[in-house]
């Protein structure tokens, strides 16, 4: 536990490191407003800190910097949002994918970070079907789903099929299935195939059964912004890092877990690199919140950037775009 003094002054030292980069000095600590205290006592108080691991002494410098767990007690007690700060941004409702893609923009370019948004599975009903037939045994499957996103799969049949064949087909599916699910289409049609024609039945199980892998596919993950990292000097003066960080970006998995895990949380998120197994950049923080469709949480949205970033700025961002991102989505066009 940390009195008075020594929380005023490690959150007076965070927000000075965020603000400027450089490490902090108990010189400096004395000249900053609020702090009224001897330079004897802030020297001891930064010297209780360090030995709490809340703050460190990079070898390149007499002053400190804030550690993970500095930053993470930064933003659990002390950190304080402005309720009057506006965030100006707009997404137009547009098709899903197109809404995920400018939220991943807006994120971006508010943030001067990077943008990524979880965008919603893929749903496994279908508005609307058609086939088209592209050589001998060999079909196109075109799903419209009832959100509007298309989804093409190729069908690959034991018999060849007539493009009027496959118009029947299309058909009967869209009279008699159009809204399902694909697991409910695929049990209606196991109970009813006896009463169809042998090869009209063969083509509506290969269709719904080629979605079957469709069902379980991950989230995809929009990311934009990664070369705003480029500028930040926490990683152009530190390759390692930054190649560590465009490796994540490029292999997406562990991001798309760490958005996951918010999915399940209410609110906004904040992961800061060095304390969390889900990030492995050490210099990565992330700051994230869910996003809703009519109400149900759907998926993830956030900004990554360095640990050195103004949380308060980026928990505005995040949320004024996951309200746009919900609107967009739950009234498209």
């Amino acid at each position: 536990m940390l009195d008075d003094r020594a929380r005023l002054l490690l959150k007076t030292l965070v927000e000075r490191y965020i603000a400027d980069g450089h490490p902090v000095g108990s010189r400096a600590l004395t000249q900053a407003p609020g702090l009224d205290f001897s330079p004897a006592t802030i020297r001891n108080v930064m010297a209780d800190l360090e030995g709490l691991g809340l703050i460190a002494s990079p070898y390149t410098s007499a002053g400190r910097i804030p550690t993970a767990k500095g930053y993470r007690l930064f933003v659990d007690t002390m950190l304080t949002v402005d309720p009057d700060q506006v965030v100006s941004a707009e997404i137009a409702p547009e098709q899903p994918q197109k809404v995920i893609t400018s939220a991943a923009g807006v994120l971006s370019e508010l943030s001067q970070f990077v943008g990524v948004v979880q965008a919603p599975r893929k749903s496994s009903a279908f508005r609307h079907i058609e086939f088209l037939r592209l050589s001998e045994k060999r079909i196109l499957l075109i799903l419209v789903s009832p959100e509007g996103d298309v989804q093409n799969r190729v069908i690959f049949t034991e018999s060849d099929y007539s493009q009027s064949q496959l118009i029947e087909t299309a058909n009967y599916l869209n009279a008699h299935y159009a809204g399902l699910a694909m697991e409910q289409v695929r049990q209606l049609l196991r109970k009813e195939v006896d009463s169809l024609r042998d090869e009209i039945a063969a083509l509506m199980l290969a269709a719904v059964n080629v979605e079957e892998d469709g069902e379980a596919a991950p989230h995809e993950l929009v990311i934009a912004g990664e070369r705003n990292l480029l500028a930040v000097s926490d990683f152009s003066n530190d390759m390692t890092n930054l190649r560590r960080a465009f490796d994540l970006f490029e292999q997406k998995t562990q991001i798309l877990h760490l958005l996951e895990n918010s999915n399940r949380a209410e609110g906004v998120q904040i992961y800061i690199g060095g304390e969390s197994q889900l990030l492995s950049v050490e210099e990565l923080s992330v700051v994230s919140t869910p996003y809703q469709v009519n109400g149900k949480v759907v998926g993830t949205l956030g900004v990554i950037g360095p640990k050195r970033m103004p949380y308060e700025k980026m928990i505005q961002i995040v949320g004024i775009t996951s309200k746009l991102v919900s609107n967009a989505l739950s009234h498209p066009k």
